[in-house]
């Protein structure tokens, strides 16, 4: 680590972190973002044994460290950890039923995307990282059909989701879903600037949004890329590291 923060190369562009402590980190990335609706916000991330990894109910996102992440089994039931798991996992258990290819699924009321649900339209991309939350991954789910601890609520919105990555739940929040932690990561956080430029584009009278076309050219050169520009993930594990790396001491 101390090399990792040192000028000198080449070294790791971040350490190896346990899957506990890169859950951790996404939770607090993300709530300083925005991702801080109180306690209501869930994550879940899928396990090569079968399990999932689970934020605790009790604890907002910048509070988590590794040693607070739970475990729950395919149908929600708790095999590891001090805390409780939310009643609306049922959201996330039926998600990852009906897609095997998601590893990590996330859901909050982050303020700009909210205000997206409430309006019940998706925001226009007014710039490139606007676009790299792509227009042809994001669907509305515009019936609200309350508490998503219910299973057939929660059906409902997977259905609704389909086999896009990032899904605006009408008069809610988001519900956004990555093959890794650091493509949840890189989701969540141009879902939330794309909704943000907008509501501040149009709350100056309105702009001009980037053209469809050049959309889709910029979206197939990201995705020829990866799924995750390189580097972007790996900032985000050395910035919280720094600032809070007793919490993470023995997980990498």
């Amino acid at each position: 680590m101390d090399k990792l923060l040192t000028a000198e190369r080449p070294a790791p562009l971040c350490p190896d972190l346990a899957p506990q402590a890169e859950l951790a980190v996404l939770t607090r990335v993300l709530y300083r973002l925005g991702y801080r609706d109180h306690t209501f916000g869930h994550i879940s991330y899928k396990q090569p044994d079968g399990t999932f990894l689970v934020t605790p109910f009790e604890l907002e996102w910048d509070e988590v460290t590794p040693d607070d992440i739970m475990r729950m089994d395919a149908d929600g039931n708790t095999l590891e950890g001090q805390w409780t798991i939310t009643p609306a996992i049922v959201l996330h258990t039926e998600l990852h039923k009906a897609r095997p290819d998601i590893a990590v699924a996330a859901h909050n009321h982050p303020p700009y995307g909210t205000i997206y649900t409430a309006a019940g339209r998706i925001p226009p991309a007014y710039d490139q990282t606007s676009a790299m939350a792509a227009s042809d991954d994001i669907v509305l789910f515009n019936d609200y059909v309350g508490n998503v601890s219910a299973v057939d609520a929660a059906r409902a919105n997977v259905a609704a989701v389909g086999d896009k990555n990032l899904a605006l739940l009408a008069n809610h929040g988001v519900l956004v879903l990555g093959r890794s932690i650091g493509d949840a990561y890189f989701r969540c956080s141009t879902l939330e600037w794309r909704c943000r430029l907008a509501w501040r584009v149009e709350a100056l009278g309105g702009g001009k949004p980037m053209p469809d076309e050049q959309q889709k050219i910029f979206v197939e050169f990201l995705r020829g890329i990866g799924p995750v520009p390189p580097n972007v993930w790996e900032a985000a594990v050395r910035r919280e590291l720094r600032k809070d790396p007793d919490a993470f001491a023995g997980w990498f």
